[in-house]
């Protein structure tokens, strides 16, 4: 464990807020995530660098914002798109945010597969998303993302809406597509351009994000983000658990919020993805009933 992270240095003087965090057990996550998640808080570049790419976000936000209402057809390519994001994410993001990056599509391609799998009468096709190294982010990895949330949506709805059915609590589930393990990944590099943190990354690529898509695909990007609450429902209505749903922070879809957000409630995402399959780990693994257990910081 880092220094930083060690009960010893702690100073009753002078707090590291992140020492409390790591400590905290009050969520369930993934302790080589929670590990990563706070070394990234606790980074350089979140102290110094993440305020001043904030503020150039939304400026050019807001000016692309403008371009794109004259000339909406200008840049719309999700190929160059994705390039410039593998380009970015290889040379210049940290070990640690590339980690929490790459982990999020394993974790919920896997999320929407338990519950097209936990679903009495009907069979949905899901399409996981699970990275291995940065030439897969080429393959319009984002958008792909987002589209498939959207369509998952529709697919399971039309279907139980088809059939008459509901969504109700199983009392076997299947659980043989959730990784108990680490999810497969390259060893992200470490050079010394490798230094963004995970929310000055999102918030430097969201303008390119809005510059090279159509402003459907943008804004459907963005408010996807709110599908956490959409999909915890879903999952927590299979395990019979509705109080898991206090774990979702980004809020119902039905009541969408601004686009210059985006790049808050992306970590907002990625952090209710992390507890949501964590839970079902933790139930898979007969830690708990109701995947709530209380972790030990190593």
């Amino acid at each position: 464990m880092d220094n930083q992270f060690d009960i010893k240095n702690h100073d009753t003087r002078d707090p590291n807020p992140w020492l409390a965090m790591y400590l905290d057990s009050s969520i369930p996550i993934n302790i080589l995530t929670k590990q990563a998640l706070m070394r990234d808080n606790n980074s350089k570049s979140t102290r110094y660098l993440l305020p001043f790419i904030k503020f150039w976000s939304k400026i050019s936000m807001f000016f692309i914002h403008i371009f794109k209402f004259f000339f909406p057809k200008f840049f719309n390519s999700s190929k160059a798109l994705h390039r410039i994001l593998a380009w970015g994410l290889k040379r210049f993001v940290s070990p640690d945010a590339n980690l929490l990056i790459f982990r999020h599509f394993h974790a919920g391609s896997e999320i929407l597969e338990f519950v097209a799998k936990n679903v009495d009468g009907i069979q949905v096709t899901t399409s996981p998303l699970k990275p291995y190294d940065f030439n897969d982010v080429k393959d319009d990895l984002f958008l792909n993302h987002d589209l498939n949330l959207y369509n998952f949506v529709i697919k399971l709805n039309s279907e139980l809406k088809e059939k008459g059915l509901v969504l109700q609590k199983q009392d076997t589930l299947n659980l043989s597509m959730v990784s108990e393990n680490q999810f497969k990944h390259i060893e992200f590099p470490k050079k010394w351009t490798n230094v963004l943190d995970l929310r000055s990354a999102i918030e430097l690529f969201t303008p390119f994000y809005q510059l090279f898509l159509t402003a459907n695909d943008f804004v459907r990007a963005s408010n996807s983000l709110q599908l956490d609450e959409t999909v915890a429902i879903y999952t927590t209505q299979i395990l019979g658990t509705p109080g898991h749903l206090g774990l979702v922070n980004n809020k119902h879809p039905m009541v969408p919020t601004s686009t210059y957000t985006a790049a808050y409630r992306l970590v907002l995402h990625g952090l209710a993805t992390e507890t949501l399959h964590e839970i079902l780990v933790n139930i898979k693994l007969g830690r708990s009933k109701d995947g709530i257990v209380t972790p030990v910081a190593v």
